[in-house]
């Protein structure tokens, strides 16, 4: 059974920093892709980051730069470091999974991952 759990969500002033963190149960995270999605009222999920089996990364162009993914093997977390935030980056974080036979190729699309967190708040005033 594959469980997420974000944590390290609140609130923050512009220019701040965050950092959130997905642990990972029940999950063998060399097969897969792990990703990072928001969602901000009246606004569809859209991807933020993703992390390929090799450890490679890819970033919305919105958190280039102020964004980065951080995995431990050790322990199974997804961490995202979000320095310098912006109002428009106010939302519920969610860490996403996708399945055993699930890829990196189409990160962006929500429909590829099989496996979801409940969602962090984050708020940047």
């Amino acid at each position: 059974h594959v469980q997420l759990v974000e944590s390290g969500g609140g609130s923050v002033q512009a220019g701040g920093s965050l950092r959130l963190s997905c642990a990972a149960s029940g999950y063998t995270y060399n097969r897969n892709c792990m990703a990072w999605f928001r969602q901000s009222p009246g606004k569809e999920r859209e991807a933020v980051a993703a992390i390929r089996r090799d450890d490679l990364t890819a970033y919305t162009d919105s958190v280039k730069g102020r964004f980065t993914l951080l995995h431990t093997r050790a322990n199974n977390t997804l961490d995202l470091q979000m320095n310098t935030l912006k109002p428009e980056d106010s939302a519920v974080y969610y860490c996403a999974a996708t399945g055993d036979d699930g890829s990196c190729r189409d990160w962006q699309n929500p429909r590829e991952f099989s496996y979801w967190g409940q969602g962090t708040q984050v708020t940047v005033s």
